[in-house]
């Protein structure tokens, strides 16, 4: 018997959560095998990227995006880049490649999980997203690159998973890492001296990333219990 009530039809939901579960345990894989296993010699990949000569910068920065996209550390990226073009033009190589990274993630992340995700979040919840996205979404993925201690592969690919345009993706990972880029290009630039200036400058803005990171989790965790306590 046919309904007319004009509801509409149910969604299957293991589809979806099938489609997730394949995402993340490839990006797991992945970071296990890239992070933990160590499977890409980092040396080798900087010292074939050294003989392009001129070329190097502009190599660098497609490699170095990949790269970071299977999870190696950006840390261990943008200090090879100091390493190889010094502290100014390897901070702005550093920038290229973070830029370029935080794109693909988020393409993929949007390609692979953005439908999955809203159809298991309900229309609601992703009317909300949409809506915070569209107000906030630029500077959510700057302050994220503030607060330490989580992987900007990870967060890129979850911004894309919910929608974020790859516009406020790209100019988010620009802003937000300006001084992260200098810090770990600056670092690498002066391994062989740290007690340089430099290094110490390096390290003087690491601190005061750490304490603004810090204050815009604990305001972003307020504001959000706050709209939940209206919602």
């Amino acid at each position: 018997m046919s309904s007319d009530s004009g509801d509409p039809p149910a969604v299957r939901r293991w589809p979806h959560v099938l489609r997730l579960a394949v995402f993340a345990a490839f990006l797991l894989t992945l970071f296990y095998l890239v992070a933990v296993q160590r499977v890409i010699d980092i040396d080798a990949v900087r010292a074939a990227i050294a003989r392009a000569g001129p070329l190097a910068p502009l190599v660098y920065i497609p490699v170095s995006a990949l790269l970071a996209t299977m999870f190696v550390p950006g840390p261990l990226l943008a200090a090879g880049s100091g390493v190889l073009f010094g502290p100014v033009l390897g901070t702005f190589v550093t920038l290229g490649s973070t830029v370029t990274t935080a794109t693909i993630a988020a393409f993929v992340g949007r390609r692979a999980g953005r439908d999955s995700a809203r159809a298991l979040i309900g229309e609601q919840w992703a009317g909300r997203i949409d809506d915070q996205i569209k107000r906030r979404g630029l500077w959510a993925v700057v302050g994220q690159r503030f607060v330490p201690g989580i992987s900007d592969a990870l967060a890129s690919y979850t911004f894309g998973a919910f929608g974020l345009p790859l516009w406020q993706m790209a100019i988010g990972a620009f802003i937000g890492s300006m001084p992260r880029a200098f810090v770990y290009t600056a670092l690498g630039a002066s391994i062989s001296d740290l007690s340089s200036p430099l290094a110490y400058a390096a390290i003087a803005v690491w601190c005061a990333m750490a304490v603004i990171g810090a204050f815009a989790a604990h305001r972003g965790y307020r504001s959000w219990r706050a709209n939940n306590r209206k919602g």
